[in-house]
């Protein structure tokens, strides 16, 4: 692979990236619509929790489908399929009959459909860019996600300030003809280990395959159950409880969390800089066990102890700037070590390993704070009194000591999980059987 082959990517990074711009700004504007429909917050989660729960069981079974059909198809296929969504829930709402049941419905088929295009986009961009650019590949995947995650917000906010949801929607739609008129038009995408004869394999035997081979090759198993330990750590505290912890602890006020939510964003993107540039880390296992240990233990910890926005904004940069670094190691080990051919199935197993503690730790966080950890910290209790001394009292406190013991626990997970002798082996070139190429 040459220069031009990694400039096919970038286009197709670029196209991308528009593409999905679109679809966080509806997702948002949705959210909003929702929630000012119902006045739920159980509303809203059901919402995020009806687009994981059908990725994560897909994810467990569609794998081959990845490894036997072009990927650019599977990816133009998932793409028109979240565009027509998108298109309906537009029509439901210009004729006034929108409900929250088909947004639901929606989410559940675009929850489907990432099953199949997130392996895919990882299995594509492995077969445009050379070797020696996978950190920069991964670096720059972690930019644009993030500056989507930081910029969406706002363009959305605006726009529905403006024209309505009706207008977000619209732009998503148009965001998708680009995407897919470009993909179609503009990029090649090589299909390196695409095979005829995998299409008259039995569909059983080649799922089962995927799942032989990482009982075969244990390494990557753990690094993917141990990606999954951090995910579920993380979801505990970030994911619901920030906010009104950082809101309680503020007097009341909005603005820490806004303050904080922005620096996650741009510690995102400051990572996905440090991950282009490739100069930090040697071994892609440390790049990976390094970067969320630090995250727990100065993220995690110091959002805790924290009770001003300066402190807050300090951990908020320790916690995601690492963040990108975990994502690069991954990619890059699973690049390297396995054969072409089976990229589709791992990939889609990965998923399904990694983010099946996500809905767990997001409804788990919200029932110990507020059933558990707010209660014992207004109590009298001695070690309620000595944590007291630690994150103070009064309201948000309970929270406090959640990102506390995520801290501690998800430092401890990860250096655990890094010297497992199966992971730690990973480093020897005899480790694993060598790529087909």
């Amino acid at each position: 692979m040459d220069n031009k082959s990694f400039r096919n990517y970038i286009v197709f990074w670029l196209s991308q990236s528009v593409s999905q711009l679109g679809s966080a700004m509806t997702g948002y504007a949705l959210i909003v619509w929702a929630y000012k429909q119902t006045g739920s917050v159980l509303t809203v989660s059901l919402m995020s929790f009806c687009s994981f729960a059908p990725y994560i069981i897909a994810s467990s079974v569609t794998g081959p489908l990845i490894d036997r059909y072009k990927k650019k198809t599977i990816i133009v296929l998932s793409d028109l399929t979240a565009a027509l969504s998108s298109l309906a829930v537009l029509l439901f709402l210009l004729q006034g009959n929108l409900k929250i049941g088909h947004i639901y419905g929606v989410n559940i088929i675009i929850g489907f459909m990432n099953s199949l295009q997130s392996p895919a986009v990882s299995v594509a961009v492995n077969n445009m860019v050379p070797k020696d650019k996978y950190k920069q590949v991964s670096g720059m995947d972690s930019f644009s996600g993030n500056l989507v995650a930081v910029t969406a917000p706002m363009l959305a906010a605006f726009i529905l300030s403006v024209l309505g949801l009706e207008g977000v929607i619209f732009i998503d739609l148009i965001s998708f003809l680009f995407a897919v008129a470009v993909l179609i038009f503009k990029v090649s995408i090589k299909e390196t280990g695409y095979k005829k004869k995998q299409q008259k394999e039995d569909y059983l035997s080649s799922l089962k395959s995927g799942y032989l081979y990482l009982m075969e090759n244990k390494g990557l198993l753990y690094i993917m159950i141990s990606i999954a330990f951090m995910n579920f750590f993380s979801r505990l505290t970030y994911e619901n409880i920030l906010s009104p912890m950082l809101i309680a602890r503020s007097g009341g006020s909005d603005i820490a969390f806004g303050i904080v939510s922005a620096v996650l964003g741009i510690g995102g993107l400051i990572g996905g800089i440090l991950v282009s540039a490739g100069k930090i880390f040697k071994s892609n296992l440390k790049m990976i066990y390094y970067s969320a240990a630090c995250s727990f233990l100065l993220g995690d910890l110091l959002m805790g102890l924290g009770r001003n926005v300066y402190l807050w904004v300090i951990a908020g940069l320790a916690a995601s700037i690492p963040i990108p670094f975990i994502s690069a190691g991954q990619r890059i080990i699973m690049y390297e070590k396995i054969p072409k051919e089976m990229l589709g199935r791992i990939f889609a197993v990965r998923n399904a390993i990694q983010y099946s503690t996500i809905p767990f730790g997001i409804l788990l966080g919200g029932v110990l704070a507020d059933f558990v950890f707010e209660p014992f910290m207004s109590s009298e209790n001695l070690l309620a009194a000595f944590l007291g001394s630690l994150v103070g009292r009064g309201k948000g406190s309970g929270m406090a000591v959640m990102f506390l013991i995520t801290g501690i626990l998800g430092t401890v997970s990860t250096l655990i999980g890094y010297h497992r002798k199966e992971v730690r082996n990973m480093e020897n070139k005899e480790y694993s059987r060598y790529r087909s190429e």
